[in-house]
């Protein structure tokens, strides 16, 4: 299934249109013109759209600022000393061969989707409150993680081999470590991202009162959580870390965001009835 990076594009666009359509339960292509409207006719979106947009960017970017930092700290011991073989143990415990595949699916293109698909999703209903809170809960997300990969570097679990662990992403996507690893290095474990942004959209989703989105986002949030255990990816140590900065990301980008929104007459009525709700 996954060829190249193409492949994966393919199946990330076909699942965001599916989840659009589940999710606002409209018309996907509806959602995706009025996101577009909204960045041609607000500056204030077009500046935290683009904001979001560079710091994704710095994250893609983060590898070549380790390589030319050229530090050599490695905190892979100290986490193993904290929590030894828990990964190994959930690992022997859950292990199915058909489930591996579609834990691949879900860690590698419905990650991705959920962001995008909450954008869409809250522009089609017109919610701006947790549009704007999605991209402020994001922005917050990477700004705290990318230090951390810089310098406080984790391996993964599987390769930490006195956690003896199957690195189980190589049975569905033998070409990972060639496709995929360039996006996403080695030693960023701490804090999982794939948690945080997975528990922001979670969190966002059941108090947005979206009601068919509430149910869908922390289904695909909690099968994500559970395919880095899984696939052998994360510590336990960064899941925790990851779902403490995915809530208080989610709370501070809706403050922000209806701070942003506050004096916005095109957002009045809409922010009365999300500050009724909340």
């Amino acid at each position: 299934m996954y060829q190249s990076m193409t492949y994966i594009s393919i199946y990330t666009s076909l699942v965001v249109v599916l989840l659009l359509w589940l999710g606002s339960m409209q018309n996907p292509f509806k959602a995706a013109w009025i996101f577009v409207k909204e960045l041609i006719f607000s500056r204030k979106f077009l500046i935290l759209f683009a904001a979001m947009v560079c710091v994704l960017l710095m994250n893609k970017y983060e590898l070549q600022f380790e390589n030319a930092m050229k530090f050599s700290g490695d905190f892979t011991p100290d986490i193993f000393g904290l929590e030894g073989r828990f990964v190994h143990h959930f690992q022997q415990l859950f292990y199915t061969p058909w489930l591996t595949p579609i834990l691949v699916f879900f860690y590698i293109v419905v990650f991705q989707t959920i962001l995008i698909s909450s954008v869409g999703i809250y522009a089609a209903k017109k919610n701006w409150v947790w549009m704007y809170g999605t991209c402020y809960a994001v922005i917050i997300n990477y700004l705290v993680a990318i230090p951390f990969y810089l310098f406080f570097p984790v391996n993964e679990v599987w390769h930490y081999a006195p956690a003896q662990v199957t690195f189980h992403m190589l049975d569905a996507f033998p070409a990972f470590e060639e496709i995929y690893r360039p996006l996403s290095g080695l030693n960023n474990c701490f804090p999982s991202l794939h948690t945080a942004i997975s528990v922001t959209v979670s969190a966002l989703a059941i108090r947005s009162g979206v009601k068919s989105w509430s149910i869908i986002a922390p289904i695909c949030g909690v099968i994500i959580v559970f395919s880095i255990f899984y696939l052998g990816v994360h510590w336990l140590s960064d899941m925790l870390a990851g779902l403490v900065l995915g809530l208080t990301a989610s709370t501070l980008g809706l403050r922000l965001a209806r701070r942003t929104l506050r004096n916005d007459h095109r957002y009045v009525d809409t922010m009365r009835s999300g500050l009724n709700r909340y």
